[in-house]
Parts: C-alpha cells; sequence; structure tokens
C-alpha cells in the first residue's frame, strides 16, 4: 500500500496563490479531484509528481519528500494535462522509450503489455501524429503504466476520448486501483468522477471545499440553496403564494422579473406547477439562474 500525503501545502507565483494551505491523504483505489478549470488541479498534481516544489507545507510518497528526488519515479506514473509527445514516432517506439528511460530489465515486453492495456496494440506502429487525441491519450496512459506504478495520477485523462474510449479507460482505472495501486485523477465533470471514484476531493479557488465519500459530497452539491428566474402571466401574485411553500427561502421582484431563492431544488421544481395551477397563473419560463460549475463549487467552499 502507498500513501500520498500532502500536509500544510501552499504554492504561489508571486502575490498569485495556486493552492492554499491543503492537506491531503490519498490510499489504495481511485479518487477523483474535482474542480473546475483554474483551481489549482494540475498545480496540486504537478507538486505530487515531483515537478513542483511547495512554497509551504510538504508533498510525500510513503514518507518520501517528491521534490528533488528522482527516485520517486520508479513508482509514480504521471499523465499531464498538455500532451508531450513526438509525433514522429509510433505508439511502440513511444512507450518503449519510456520503457528504457525507467532501466526496465525487458522494455520490450514491458512496453507491449502496456499498450495493450490501453487497448492500442493494433495501431501500435503508427505514427502517433496520425491518431485521434483519444488515441494519443490513452498512448501517453501506457507510458505511465509501463514499468507498472504504485501511484498514478492523470490530469484530465478523458479529454478528447470518444465514448467508447473513455469507457474503456474507466473500466482500466478501476482494474488498477483495484489491484492495490494509488489512483489520482482530475477533472472538471462531476459525472466522469461518479462514474469512476468512490472518494472525491473538491477543490475550488486553490483550497480544499470538500473531502471524502461521493455520496456525501453529491448530496452537499444537491441541498445547497438554489435561485431561479421565473417569468409568469402575474409575477407579483406567484410571488405572494410562494412565500407561504416551505421550500422556498426569498422571492424578489424587479424589473427584470421574479427571482425565487429556494433551499431544495425538487421540492421547489415539484411545487411551483402545483402553486401556479391553484392560483390561475401560467408559468411560461423557469431557469435556474446559477447553475454554473464554478458557483456549486463556490457553494462546498462555504458550506
Amino acid at each position: 500500500m502507498t500513501n500520498v500525503e500532502l500536509t500544510a501545502v501552499s504554492r504561489w507565483y508571486g502575490n498569485v496563490v495556486a493552492v492554499n494551505d491543503v492537506t491531503m491523504s490519498l490510499g489504495t483505489g481511485v479518487t477523483g479531484l474535482l474542480g473546475p478549470n483554474g483551481a489549482g488541479k494540475t498545480t496540486l498534481l504537478h507538486m505530487m509528481a515531483g515537478f513542483l516544489a511547495p512554497s509551504r507545507g510538504t508533498v510525500t510518497v510513503d514518507g518520501t519528500p517528491t521534490w528533488r528526488n528522482p527516485a520517486v519515479y520508479r513508482q509514480l506514473g504521471l499523465v499531464s494535462e498538455r500532451e508531450a509527445v513526438h509525433t514522429f514516432l509510433t505508439a511502440y517506439e513511444f512507450v518503449l522509450a519510456s520503457a528504457k528511460l525507467h532501466k526496465l530489465p525487458d522494455p520490450a515486453a514491458a512496453a507491449r503489455r502496456a499498450i495493450e492495456l490501453v487497448e492500442m496494440t493494433a495501431a501500435q506502429d503508427r505514427q502517433i501524429g496520425t491518431y485521434s487525441k483519444g488515441m494519443r491519450q490513452r498512448t501517453r496512459v501506457a507510458a505511465a503504466l509501463v514499468h507498472d506504478p504504485a501511484v498514478l495520477l492523470l490530469d484530465e485523462p478523458f479529454n478528447g476520448m470518444d465514448p467508447r474510449q473513455r469507457l474503456h479507460m474507466m473500466d482500466l482505472l478501476h482494474r488498477l486501483g483495484g489491484e492495490g495501486r494509488t489512483i489520482l485523477f482530475s477533472s472538471h465533470i462531476l459525472e466522469e468522477v461518479e462514474q469512476v471514484s468512490g472518494t472525491v476531493q473538491v477543490i475550488v479557488a486553490g483550497r480544499l471545499a470538500a473531502s471524502g465519500d461521493f455520496r456525501t459530497i453529491r448530496r452537499l452539491m444537491t441541498n445547497r440553496p438554489h435561485v431561479f428566474a421565473v417569468q409568469s402571466t402575474d409575477d407579483r401574485r406567484l410571488a405572494v403564494a410562494l412565500i407561504g411553500e416551505p421550500s422556498v427561502t426569498g422571492v424578489e421582484i424587479d424589473r427584470t422579473g421574479l427571482t425565487v431563492r429556494a433551499g431544495d431544488y425538487g421540492s421547489f421544481t415539484r411545487a411551483l406547477p402545483k402553486i401556479a395551477l391553484a392560483s390561475g397563473i401560467r408559468v411560461r419560463r423557469l431557469l435556474p439562474s446559477d447553475e454554473s460549475l464554478e458557483s456549486v463549487f463556490s457553494y462546498l467552499v462555504e458550506a
């Protein structure tokens, strides 16, 4: 069992704080690192992989610091978000080069095994420049797996993959995690994390906003306050009628129409049609006005 530990980790660039006082522990299995773009996910992964030094705090793999420690790569594999592949190489040549860099006893056999794992055997002798983005991504995963690492870090691994490729990659991560590896993958898409990982670390604006079982995180997101923009045939009468609904925490009318704040998404959306019908009011439009990913995650910071 290999553990990755972050203790009070911060990273800043001049006056810009990219990661702010994050403490996190990763054990075996698959963990999702969830957050909007620009939240600090890539910076965290790069510190775990030893590419960046923490400005403050410590990052260790099995108690050993990752920064300035090349030996950590014997048990760690990284798939960065930014592509770094030589397009004139074939997939086999690219993965073989990785195997040789790790000084494996039989690099050719290791390369073939890794390529087979990601289902790229049929295309392994084609140049990478002829591949789709999803195929290039799988090739890079093979190169990260070639030395059979105990820790695998993946930055947005599903980018560019078609539905079949996504399903295969999700299944592969499940299997690798089930074999006792420590796997962390980042994503800004909630459904990706839900399908792959039971454990979630949510990061917003460089801070760890929530951590734990996916069902708990999903419940926090679902039960947060919601804001709706409503247009009807009589906004004022509808506002008066809605005040008595238990799920409604506030109403407001201005020139743009009616704004309703609800404590429970499901209860409000079920109650609204009944209240409107009983009042003889026709609802023309109901639009959640705070459903951006950033607003959902920002709520978790404040929760």
